[in-house]
C-alpha cells in the first residue's frame, strides 16, 4: 500500500453541503418507491443523456428511450453506439467493485467498445485536454499512468474519508491523470456514481450526470481551478453542490401513505414538511409532539420555511391548513 494522499482541504462549505445532502437523502428515501420502474427508467435515460451530451453526443432523451427499447433511430452511427454502450454499462453497473482497477478497465471496455481500437486498456500515448481558449491541461506521460492509478486506487480503498468526499476526489484525480485514450469524462462520472451507490444505493437512481450537464461550464471551470491550485478542493465543493441539487430536484414530491417517517432523523424544517405532507391540517402543537421539539422551535422552523417560500398557510390558525408550493 502506498502512502499517497491526493491534495485537498476539508472546508466548512463541504461540511455544510454534506449535512444538506444527508437531509435530502432522508427525504428522498421517505418518498422513493423502490418498485417504481417507470421512474427508474426516466432517471436512467437522463443519466445517459447528461453524461454523453457533455462529450458532444446530440441524441435526445426520446431517441435514447427508443434505443433502450431496441428500436432503430436515425442518427450518427457513432452516437448510437455510444448510447448502446452506456445502456449496457449501466446494466452491468451493480456488478463492478469501485475499488478494483480490473473492474474499471472492464467498464471502460463496455463504454468504449466499437469506438476505440483498444478499449479497456490504459493509454500508450500522450493526451491533452482542450478548452475554449485552447489546451488547458497536459496529462501525465503514459509511462506514469499505471503507477498513478495504482496509488489512486490504494487511497480509495484505504482512506477513512467520507464517501461523498472521496468520490469527488477520485473523480478529479481521475480526470487529471486522464488514463485512457478517450472516454475519460464519462468514466470519471460513472465511477463517482458507483462509489456513491456503494455508500447509499439511492445514488444508482439519481441522475447526477444530468445536473453536471446542466452546469457544464461550471464543471470545467471547477476542474481548471483545482488544477490551477494543485488541489481538488474547488472541484469537491462544486460536485457536492451538484449532488445536493440532483437530490432536491429529483426527489418524488409525495411520500407513500405507509412510508415509515422517522422524524427524529430529519432537521426541524424538513420534519415540519413531512408532518404537513401527512396531514395538511396539522397544528403546531401536534408537530411539536411528533417531532420532539418545543412549540417555539416549531414556530421558528415554520417561519424559516415561509420566508423561503417552501410553506404557506391557507385560512385561519384554527380551521386553516398548510400548503407546500409546487406539491
Amino acid at each position: 500500500m502506498s502512502d499517497y494522499k491526493p491534495p485537498y482541504t476539508i472546508t466548512p462549505t463541504m461540511i455544510g453541503l454534506i449535512e444538506q445532502i444527508g437531509e435530502a437523502l432522508g427525504v428522498f428515501a421517505l418518498s422513493a418507491d423502490a418498485d417504481d420502474l417507470r421512474l427508474r427508467r426516466i432517471h436512467r435515460i437522463q443519466t445517459i443523456r447528461g453524461s454523453l451530451a457533455i462529450e458532444g453526443n446530440t441524441l435526445s432523451e426520446e431517441q435514447i428511450s427508443t434505443i433502450l427499447d431496441g428500436k432503430p433511430v436515425i442518427a450518427p452511427p457513432r452516437e448510437v453506439q455510444e448510447v448502446r454502450n452506456a445502456i449496457k454499462a449501466y446494466d452491468e453497473f451493480q456488478s463492478w467493485n469501485p475499488a478494483l482497477q480490473l473492474d474499471l478497465l472492464k467498464a471502460h471496455e463496455t463504454l468504449m467498445v466499437g469506438l476505440l481500437d483498444a478499449p479497456g486498456h490504459y493509454r500508450s500515448g500522450g493526451v491533452g485536454v482542450g478548452g475554449p481558449g485552447g489546451l488547458v491541461h497536459v496529462a501525465p506521460p503514459p509511462g506514469r499512468v499505471p503507477e498513478l492509478m495504482g496509488n489512486l486506487f490504494d487511497w480509495l480503498e484505504n482512506t477513512p474519508e467520507h464517501a461523498l468526499i472521496k468520490s469527488c476526489v477520485f473523480h478529479y484525480e481521475f480526470e487529471f491523470i486522464h488514463p485512457f485514450e478517450d472516454g475519460n469524462g464519462r468514466m470519471g462520472r460513472l465511477w463517482q456514481t458507483l462509489i456513491l451507490s456503494r455508500w447509499n444505493p439511492l445514488f444508482a437512481r439519481i441522475p447526477v450526470e444530468n445536473m453536471v450537464y446542466a452546469s457544464q461550464q461550471d464543471y470545467y471551470a471547477a476542474i481548471a481551478e483545482s488544477t490551477k491550485t494543485a488541489e481538488s478542493t474547488p472541484f469537491i465543493e462544486f460536485m457536492l453542490r451538484v449532488i445536493e441539487g440532483a437530490l432536491t430536484k429529483n426527489a418524488p414530491t409525495n411520500a407513500p401513505a405507509n412510508a415509515p417517517v422517522n422524524l427524529g432523523e430529519l432537521k426541524t424544517p424538513e420534519a415540519v414538511l413531512a408532518c404537513v405532507r401527512e396531514n395538511s391540517g396539522v397544528t403546531r402543537q401536534e408537530m411539536a409532539r411528533r417531532i420532539g421539539k418545543d412549540v417555539r422551535t416549531i414556530a421558528r422552523a415554520i417561519k424559516k420555511l415561509q420566508d423561503a417560500g417552501r410553506l404557506e398557510r391557507q385560512g385561519a390558525n384554527k380551521d386553516g391548513c398548510w400548503e407546500i408550493p409546487g406539491e
